[in-house]
C-alpha cells in the first residue's frame, strides 16, 4: 500500500512538473486587450490613468501618434528594477498602455510584459508586472500575430535569415561620457531634429542606462505613415509606439528597425498589401532620424 501511494505521489509530481514546463513554454503574443466598448476617448484616458496610478504605475509620458490614438508610457520601481538586471534591459523599462478608437469602438490595450521579457532577453521576471496591469485594466485576450511565439523562440527571434537579432542594434553615436550622450540626445529631441519629439525618459537605477521614448513624424520614418500600412487588423497594435533610443554608457543605440518592427508584427508578410515591402524605406529613415537627434550628420 505504501509503495503504491509513493508511486502515485511520484506520478503526480511528474505530471505537475510537466504541466509547469509546458506552461512556461506556452506561446505568447505581444499585446493584451484589456477592454473594448463605446465611450468618450478623453474620459477613458483619464480613467485609465487613475487605474494605473492606483496600481502603483507611473505614467512617464503620453502622446497621440495619430487621431483617435493615445499612448501612455508607464513604468514602476518593480519594472525598472527588473530592467536594470540586464544590459539593454532599459528597452523594456516602459510598457505602453493604449486607448485606440476603431470605428465606434474604443480599445484599451497594453504591451505584454512577459512577451517583452523574453524578446529583450531580460534576466528577471516581468510576470508580476503583467499580472498587475491585467488586474488594474482587465484582460480579455492576448493578440497580435495569429500564432504566438514561445519564450525560446522569442529569445532567439529574428524575422528571417539575414535579418537582425535583438543584440544587433543600430549604432547611433558615441560620446566622451554617459552624461554627454544623454545631454546630446535630450538637446536633439528638444530641437525636434529628424521630426522627433521626446515622449519619455527613464534612468535605470544603479546603471548607466537611460532610455528615451521618441515620437517620429517625418517622411518615411513617421509613426502614422508606418502604422497605417502595417496595423490594419481589427484589434490595433498601437502599443508598438513609440520608438526607443538607449544611452548605454557612452554609446547611443536603438533596436534595429527591422527587428523592432518585426518583433511586434512577426506575421507581417514580406510582399503584398500591408507588407514590409511597403515600408521598406522605414528602417533607414528611422536610423537616420535618430542619428540626427544625436547630432550625427549624413
Amino acid at each position: 500500500m505504501l509503495a503504491r501511494s509513493l508511486s502515485s505521489l511520484a506520478l503526480a509530481v511528474m505530471a505537475s512538473l510537466a504541466s509547469a514546463a509546458q506552461a512556461a513554454d506556452a506561446p505568447l503574443k505581444p499585446f493584451v486587450l484589456a477592454q473594448k466598448g463605446a465611450g468618450d476617448p478623453a474620459a477613458l484616458v483619464t480613467e485609465v490613468k487613475g487605474k494605473l496610478a492606483a496600481a502603483g504605475f507611473q505614467v512617464v509620458g503620453s502622446y497621440d501618434p495619430f487621431p483617435g490614438a493615445t499612448v501612455l508610457a508607464v513604468t514602476s520601481d518593480e519594472l525598472k528594477g527588473v530592467a536594470a538586471m540586464s544590459k539593454g534591459g532599459a528597452y523594456a523599462a516602459a510598457q505602453r498602455v493604449t486607448v485606440t478608437k476603431v470605428g465606434d469602438e474604443l480599445q484599451v490595450a497594453f504591451t505584454n510584459p512577459t512577451y517583452m521579457q523574453h524578446a529583450y532577453r531580460l534576466k528577471g521576471d516581468l510576470g508580476p508586472v503583467a499580472q498587475k496591469l491585467a488586474a488594474a485594466l482587465g484582460q480579455v485576450e492576448e493578440y497580435g500575430p495569429k500564432d504566438g511565439k514561445s519564450p525560446k523562440d522569442l529569445k532567439g527571434y529574428h524575422y528571417m535569415f539575414g535579418m537582425p537579432y535583438f543584440d544587433e542594434p543600430s549604432d547611433i553615436a558615441a560620446f566622451g561620457s554617459h552624461e554627454q550622450a544623454v545631454k546630446a540626445v535630450e538637446a536633439g529631441l528638444a530641437g525636434s531634429r529628424g521630426g522627433t519629439k521626446q515622449v519619455y525618459r527613464i534612468d535605470l537605477p544603479g546603471t548607466e542606462e537611460t532610455v528615451f521614448g521618441v515620437a517620429l513624424s517625418e517622411g518615411c520614418s513617421g509613426d502614422e505613415r508606418i502604422m497605417k500600412e502595417i496595423d490594419v487588423k481589427p484589434l490595433r497594435s498601437t502599443g508598438h509606439l513609440p520608438y526607443e533610443v538607449l544611452v548605454s554608457g557612452k554609446e547611443v543605440k536603438a533596436l534595429h528597425a527591422k527587428f523592432r518592427i518585426a518583433v511586434n508584427f512577426p506575421d507581417l508578410s514580406m510582399m503584398g498589401a500591408h507588407s514590409f515591402m511597403n515600408i521598406r524605406c522605414a528602417p533607414d529613415a528611422i536610423e537616420d532620424a535618430l542619428k540626427r537627434v544625436a547630432g550625427v550628420k549624413k
